[in-house]
């Protein structure tokens, strides 16, 4: 037995505009009959109006059958720019899906089968009448990307006059002489050595500390003598055992 419809049910604007924006969901796992009888709760009510019933009602399949509905409302006013309060729910129905088949063991090595019916929610909704039809919207083109500003060129720098000097005269330039070129002292090399006056004997030179200083105990009669070591009887009884 068909539930009882309450409350004020909604119809199409009679201009003859067919304005009708679908939604689908497949495959949920659902037995039909537990969606229809929540489908048929909403049909012809507004869309607030059914969000209302969807969202108080106790049944697990008012979940699937409000997502369907949140995304026909989605699909009317991003493609056709229609108001989601202006419209009402002009058409829903359950179809139903493959039966997946499972089983249970039961007593005596008997089975047991299990169907788990799966269901296909489709969901319509219309403007209400009297509401205004915006007509369909029109792809809007990815705007291009503004092109980046060309920098100024850099300003030539201005050309700089070149004022040629006036070659010096070889007579103005004085050059020092060579003899005095030749007495200065070099610094990378070592000055040479005086050379000795004739005649001039050379002095010897003292000898190293290390050298005039013998070390203590250099002298072999200095050396003490190694203390030798005495037999005792004890020592002299291992050997001979």
């Amino acid at each position: 037995m068909a539930a009882a419809r309450t409350g004020k049910h909604l119809h199409a604007p009679p201009n003859g505009v067919n304005t009708e924006v679908r939604a689908t969901a497949k495959w949920l796992g659902t037995a039909p009959r537990k969606a229809q009888l929540v489908v048929d709760e909403i049909r012809g009510r507004g869309v607030a109006e059914a969000r209302t019933i969807l969202a108080f009602m106790p049944r697990a399949a008012a979940r699937d059958v409000e997502a369907v509905l949140k995304s026909a409302v989605a699909n009317a006013e991003a493609n056709h720019g229609l108001a989601g309060d202006d419209l009402y729910v002009s058409a829903a129905y359950v179809g139903h899906g493959p039966t997946l088949k499972r089983w249970r063991a039961r007593a005596r090595g008997r089975v047991g089968r299990i169907k788990k019916r799966t269901c296909h929610i489709t969901i319509k909704v219309a403007p209400v009448q009297g509401a205004a039809v915006a007509p369909p919207m029109k792809a809007v083109e990815p705007a291009a990307a503004p092109r980046r500003a060309r920098r100024p060129k850099a300003e030539a720098a201005p050309a700089v006059a070149v004022v040629e000097t006036p070659a010096v005269e070889e007579a103005a330039v004085e050059e020092k002489p060579a003899e005095e070129k030749a007495a200065r002292p070099r610094r990378k090399h070592a000055e040479p050595a005086a050379e000795a006056a004739p005649g001039a004997e050379e002095t010897p030179k003292p000898a190293r500390a290390r050298e005039a200083a013998p070390k203590a105990g250099d002298d072999p009669a200095e050396k003490p003598k190694r203390a030798t070591r005495k037999k005792t009887e004890s020592s002299e009884g291992e050997k001979e055992s």
